[in-house]
C-alpha cells in the first residue's frame, strides 16, 4: 500500500505538468488566427491553387514574421477544392466548423456561389480573390462575402476601348462551360455588340477538356477574325497549343481573361506572343507598394515573381490583416461589420469596399504578350482607372444596411 502512495505521489505531478502543457498547447493554439483555403490542388485549375497557396503561404509567413496581428499568428489550412463547387462546399464547411472562421482561396466562380449562401450559417466570412461571375456581387451577394478582385463587368469595361479601336468585325468566343465562362461570354458579347460587331461562333468547352479541334474548326468555319478566350490552367494552354497546331493563332487575333498570364505565358513561351488580354494584376506595376511585394517576393521564392492570381489573392490576405487590425477581433461578424466601407492599402493602391455590394474598387488593366526586360510577358497597354473600371452597383444585390 505504501509502494502504491509512494508511486502516486511521483506521478500525480508529472500528470499535473503534463494535462499544464496540454492546456498551453491548446491555448496557444485557440489563440492563432486560423484561416481555411479550400482551393483546387488537383484537376485543371491546380496550377492556379497552386499559386493561391504559394501567395497565402508568403503572406502569413510575412505578418507572422512581424509579430502577427493584434500579438497572435495567422495559422493556414489547405484543402482540396479540386475545382468542383459541390467537393468546394463541402471543404469549406469542414474547414470553418472545425475553427476556420476565415475563408478564402477559391478558384472557379461556380464554387464561390455554391458557398456562399452557406458562411453565414458557418458563422464564417469568405473573401473572393479569383472569383469573377458578376452575380457574387449582384443577385446572390451576401452579407459576409466579399471580393477584392475585378469581376467580370470590370474585365468588359476595360476591353471595350481597345475593341473599339480594332478593325476585326466577326468574333468567336471560346470559353469554359461553367459560371465564370458564360459570364465573361455574355459580358464580351454585350461590348462587342454595343460597338457594331458580330458574334459568329459561341463555344463552350467543359472543364479539363483534352480536345479541343471541333471548336477550332467551327470557329474556323464560321469566318472569325477575333476570338475571346475566357479559359484558364490546363485549358488554356490545351486550346493555345492546339489552335496553333491547326492554324488558328496565326489567322484570328486572339485576346482573353485569365488566358494572358505569367504562367501560362511561362508554359506556352513564343506561342502566346501577340496574345491580348485582361490583366488584373502584373508584378512590372510601378506603385511602391508593389515593388517593395515583388522584391519580397523574389527573397522568399528565388528566380520568381508574382503572378497575377498570386498578387491577388496576397491583396486579399493585405484586406484581412488590416480589417483584423481594424476591428481588433476575427470574428466574422466583427469583421464584416468593419469590411464593409473601409478603406484599404494595398499593392495597387488605397482601395475602398464598397458598402452597397462589398466589391473592392480598384483599377484594371488591358495588355498584350510581347518581350520586356528580355523576357516574355504580359505588358501592361491600358489602364482604366476605378471610377471607369467597375460599373455601378447591381440593384438586384440587397445588401443589409
Amino acid at each position: 500500500m505504501k509502494i502504491k502512495q509512494l508511486i502516486l505521489k511521483r506521478l500525480l505531478p508529472l500528470a499535473a505538468c503534463a494535462a499544464i502543457t496540454m492546456l498551453g498547447q491548446a491555448s496557444a493554439f485557440a489563440q492563432d488566427i486560423r484561416v481555411g483555403v479550400p482551393t483546387s490542388l488537383s484537376g485543371p485549375w491546380a496550377d492556379l491553387g497552386n499559386q493561391v497557396k504559394r501567395a497565402v503561404t508568403f503572406a502569413a509567413n510575412e505578418t507572422n514574421a512581424q509579430g502577427g496581428v493584434l500579438g497572435r499568428k495567422l495559422a493556414i489550412e489547405y484543402q482540396d477544392s479540386e475545382g468542383k463547387p459541390e467537393v468546394a462546399r463541402k471543404q469549406a464547411e469542414k474547414l470553418a466548423l472545425s475553427g476556420n472562421k476565415i475563408l478564402l482561396g477559391l478558384i472557379a466562380s461556380g464554387e464561390g456561389l455554391a458557398i456562399a449562401p452557406m458562411v453565414e450559417r458557418w458563422d464564417a466570412i469568405y473573401i473572393s480573390t479569383i472569383n469573377k461571375t458578376d452575380k457574387l456581387t449582384g443577385d446572390t451577394c451576401q452579407a459576409r462575402v466579399f471580393r477584392v478582385n475585378r469581376p467580370d463587368a470590370a474585365d468588359a469595361a476595360a476591353v471595350r476601348p481597345w475593341l473599339a479601336s480594332r478593325k476585326e468585325d466577326k468574333w468567336a468566343i471560346m470559353a469554359n462551360d461553367i459560371a465564370w465562362g458564360r459570364n465573361s461570354g455574355e459580358s464580351f458579347t454585350k461590348a462587342a455588340q454595343g460597338l457594331g460587331k458580330k458574334i459568329v461562333s459561341d463555344n463552350y468547352a467543359p472543364a479539363g477538356a483534352n480536345d479541343f479541334a471541333p471548336y477550332i474548326q467551327k470557329i474556323k468555319d464560321a469566318g472569325a477574325n477575333g476570338v475571346w478566350v475566357a479559359l484558364a490552367g490546363r485549358d488554356a494552354l490545351n486550346f493555345a497549343q492546339q489552335a496553333k497546331q491547326f492554324g488558328l493563332l496565326a489567322n484570328v487575333t486572339m485576346a482573353g481573361v485569365s488566358f494572358v498570364t505569367d504562367s501560362t505565358v511561362a508554359t506556352l513561351g513564343d506561342t502566346s506572343r501577340g496574345i491580348y488580354g485582361i490583366v488584373n494584376y502584373s508584378s512590372t506595376l510601378g506603385t511602391p507598394e508593389n515593388k517593395a511585394f515583388v522584391d519580397a517576393w523574389r527573397k522568399a521564392y528565388p528566380g520568381t515573381e508574382p503572378t497575377n492570381f498570386e498578387g491577388e489573392t496576397y491583396i486579399g490576405m493585405q484586406v484581412l490583416v488590416q480589417a483584423i487590425k481594424a476591428a481588433k477581433s476575427d470574428k466574422p461578424a466583427d469583421l464584416a461589420k468593419i469590411m464593409s466601407g473601409m478603406s484599404f492599402d494595398t499593392i495597387l493602391g488605397k482601395q475602398v469596399m464598397r458598402k452597397e455590394d462589398h466589391q473592392l474598387e480598384g483599377p484594371n488593366y488591358f495588355g498584350i504578350v510581347a518581350e520586356q526586360g528580355g523576357k516574355l510577358r504580359p505588358v501592361i497597354q491600358t489602364t482604366v482607372p476605378s471610377a471607369q473600371a467597375l460599373p455601378a452597383p447591381d440593384p438586384a444585390c440587397k445588401m443589409p444596411v
